[in-house]
């Protein structure tokens, strides 16, 4: 079985070609750096133009890398969401067109669950397995009891770890993208010259806060000489990931404890996103998963950020169940993994300056 998988939900043009026997064929990455470096931050229409101008190309690749033709697909498994709709709607719209032209099956795949089922992608691990889903636009810890079955036990009330670390990194003076910016700056930083707070740290349930880490990061820069001199941005680029991973930890901490609860025959932590490429992260929670009878799968690094290997892959996971969609699915900006799930505690009030997310 042969999957072409797609991915165009923010700013990576993506596509790749995933067997059911867990071959990657090939696995094809064009990244948008430099087109929204100059912005500080993804601008969608330049992320979905981006992709009109590259996402054909970029599958003629992937087929030519591959050594196979059109006509040898099972499937074409393409993001319908979440992300910048613009974006989301290029690559549905692709994976449309080549499933309705060579009579193949389409699978409208939930990027989360892309990120979701990534670690089933490199190892054999059984359901059901505790997920920390951690990334620039996600933070969510949840119980994945199945393919299509997810359980979310937290997640942010206000910002996502990855789009804190992009906000710190702004004000630090590192540049996008932040996350990897603060992890090589803070090699050579003192994490423990400034304290930062953190939020909802040592408190019951799994829910995250960053806004209020950012405001703090946003004072200390203020405080300090500007600009800030290198050993200034090393020392608050290792305070910062720092308390980003002890937050993390401590949420996780309280989820491992509802896991064992909740599914008591589950033995695995993964952690997959963009944000799971962070080294020092990786570590925490290597250490805090053994000290807890867990053993922690994080997928390698390319598989962490956005890639098409992941959705070609939930592409191979729902055809095996019969999971297909039909040509009128539907882009979606927001598509939660568990449309059950309470809304976190403060979302969707209105504040001083207006509605939360």
């Amino acid at each position: 079985m042969i999957v072409l998988g797609i991915e165009s939900s923010c700013d990576e043009t993506a596509a790749a070609l995933v067997t059911d026997q867990r071959e990657v064929l090939a696995d094809l990455v064009l990244s948008q750096l430099k087109d929204h470096a100059p912005f500080g931050g993804v601008v969608p229409e330049i992320a979905a133009r981006r992709h009109i101008d590259h996402l054909d190309s970029l599958i003629a690749r992937a087929l030519k890398e591959a050594g196979i033709g059109f006509g040898q697909l099972d499937a074409v498994a393409a993001t319908a969401g979440p992300g910048l709709i613009g974006a989301v709607m290029v690559g549905l719209m692709t994976g449309k067109a080549i499933a309705s032209v060579c009579r193949v099956p389409l699978i409208a795949v939930n990027h989360l669950e892309g990120h979701a089922l990534s670690a089933r992608l490199i190892a054999s691990i059984e359901f059901p397995f505790l997920l920390l889903l951690v990334s620039g636009g996600h933070c969510q810890l949840l119980i994945v009891d199945g393919v299509g079955a997810y359980r979310r036990l937290g997640t942010t009330i206000d910002d996502a770890a990855g789009e804190a670390l992009d906000k710190a990194a702004k004000l630090i003076g590192l540049g996008y993208p932040g996350g990897p910016a603060i992890e090589r700056t803070a090699k050579t930083g003192d994490p423990r010259r400034f304290a930062l707070p953190r939020p909802l740290h040592g408190r019951p349930g799994c829910d995250f806060s960053f806004a209020g880490l950012k405001t703090a990061v946003l004072h200390l820069v203020e405080s300090l000489p500007n600009p800030l001199s290198p050993q200034d941005q090393a020392d608050v680029a290792a305070a910062f990931q720092a308390t980003v991973a002890d937050v993390l930890i401590d949420r996780t901490t309280n989820a491992i404890r509802t896991f064992k609860t909740a599914a008591a025959q589950g033995s695995t932590l993964v952690v997959a996103g963009g944000v799971a490429a962070n080294t020092l992260l990786r570590e925490r929670l290597k250490a805090l998963a053994e000290a807890n009878g867990l053993t922690l799968l994080a997928p390698p690094l390319r598989l962490c950020t956005d890639n098409a290997a992941m959705i070609a892959w939930a592409g191979v996971e729902r055809l095996r169940l019969g999971l297909t969609d039909g040509l009128d699915a539907s882009p979606r900006a927001r598509w939660p993994l568990d449309p059950l799930a309470e809304p976190a505690p403060g979302t969707g009030r209105v504040g001083r300056l207006g509605r939360k997310a």
